[in-house]
């Protein structure tokens, strides 16, 4: 068995790779390893989405933590980053979320969070892993009254809700505002959270049937929200993925307005009140070359990161910056949340615009988000990592990086799963760069594979 743990927790097609039994396992090695050192009966949350797979996983991942003598306390379909807010809030030791998050409805995952609200080092990772196949501690069993028990608590979406609002200081009072829940997490706690803030409320993908999680909707398909949007005259719409841990902005004429632009128009308006430390952004490789231009152009120090919202929160975290994020709309606000939070940038956002009293276009427009073009090169797998060793290519990138002269490039990346190297061009002609895309891939291919 390979490792359990990939880069966001533990995912397969539930009841195949994500089977009862893994995630019984998953919840009795958690609880043991997450709450080694509460000097009480544990306590550990436990949230989900609205996969039709989640109750079959929420029960054998409480049978699991009750078997360590931990308490299981299910607060039932809720955004990931409600479970990391709740686990601080409530005290709990730990939380669980059962989620696979932009992925399709047939695939579920299992995420823990410590008692901080933080996602989980490798190193604890590991151990939860080991005691799993057998190479860790042996869990104690205990019996009697030591067992475990389940309990629910029924107020933790009105809990999380009145959390978000408490992070800005203004309602949102004459404000329309379009909402795509993607039939997931955020499907009652959206809208009734901007409800509750004064907004008017339009509302797609909020009847989930446990297999339209993300279904042609959401954050991954946003074309039906931008039609929606222009069809009810919204100011603005929001289009959660299943979990509701990123969310991307459509303006109100219809255009999409990604994670780059809500982390520019957000920034600048922090850095206007001082709020911003040194000024700065922590964004990935992956964030497009019009960031960059705005950010020289506006004052902003941007800090970049190898692509995945662990390493910008490891950035963040030890230099101390309050903001970062990526274009998918995996945005973290370090004063208010220890994790990616949809709901919680929307909220940030429709603030600024309620504020500036400006439309969401004339604030985008203060990012150009230039052509960018990925595409796929086969090589053999061992020489994925090789390919700046290669004189060729090496060549090439330095090419075309004098020749876009900072209004363009290059950035090459080995796939971290596949036998790929990832080609990715910016720049100002979409026909141009997808030529030479298609060029140094061919290269690539050629040489490496």
């Amino acid at each position: 068995m390979g490792r359990l743990f990939g880069t966001d927790g533990v995912r397969g097609i539930a009841n195949s790779e994500l089977t009862p039994e893994l995630a019984y396992k998953l919840g009795q090695a958690g609880a043991y390893v997450l709450a080694a050192e509460a000097k009480h009966s544990p306590k550990i949350l436990v949230g989900m989405d609205t996969r039709i797979s989640g109750h079959m996983l929420e029960s054998a991942i409480v049978a699991g933590i009750c078997s360590v003598g931990a308490e299981a306390v299910c607060i039932g379909v809720i955004p990931t980053p409600a479970i990391a807010y709740l686990v601080k809030h409530y005290k709990a030791d730990a939380g669980v979320v059962i989620s696979a998050s932009h992925n399709p409805y047939e695939f579920n995952g299992i995420k823990f969070f410590n008692s901080s609200g933080y996602k989980l080092a490798d190193a604890v990772e590991d151990k939860i892993e080991a005691i799993i196949l057998g190479e860790g501690d042996e869990i104690p069993r205990p019996t009697g009254r030591h067992i475990g028990a389940k309990s629910i608590i029924e107020s933790a979406s009105e809990d999380y809700i009145s959390f978000i609002k408490s992070t800005v200081d203004t309602d949102f009072t004459g404000l329309k505002v379009a909402v795509d829940c993607a039939n997931g997490a955020a499907y009652r706690i959206a809208p009734a959270a901007l409800f509750q803030m004064g907004a008017d409320v339009f509302v797609i993908n909020n009847q989930p049937d446990g297999i339209n999680i993300n279904k042609d909707c959401g954050s991954t398909h946003i074309k039906g929200l931008q039609k929606f949007v222009v069809e009810c005259g919204a100011d603005v719409g929001l289009a959660f993925d299943g979990d509701a841990d990123r969310v991307l902005a459509v303006d109100e004429k219809g255009q999409l307005v990604d994670g780059d632009k809500i982390m520019a128009i957000i920034g600048l308006e922090l850095k206007k009140r001082n709020k911003l430390n040194n000024n700065t952004i922590v964004t990935t490789v992956m964030s497009n070359l019009g960031f960059d231009i705005m950010a020289k152009r506006e004052g902003l120090n941007v800090v970049k990161t190898k692509v995945g919202d662990r390493y910008v929160l490891e950035e963040m975290l030890d230099k101390g910056y309050v903001l970062g994020g990526e274009q998918s709309g995996h945005i973290i606000f370090l004063e208010h949340s220890t994790t990616g939070d949809g709901l919680l940038t929307g909220v940030q956002l429709l603030s600024v615009l309620k504020n500036s009293g400006k439309k969401l276009s004339e604030l985008a427009s203060v990012m150009e988000t230039l052509p960018q073009v990925l595409r796929n090169a086969s090589v053999k797998n061992e020489n994925k990592d090789k390919y700046l060793e290669d004189e060729v290519v090496a060549r090439i990138c330095r090419e075309l990086e004098a020749e876009f002269n900072g209004e363009g490039r290059v950035l090459i990346r080995p796939s971290g799963t596949e036998p790929l190297v990832r080609v990715m061009i910016e720049g100002k002609d979409q026909e141009y760069i997808t030529g030479r895309a298609e060029e140094l891939a061919k290269i690539i291919e050629e040489r490496l594979g």
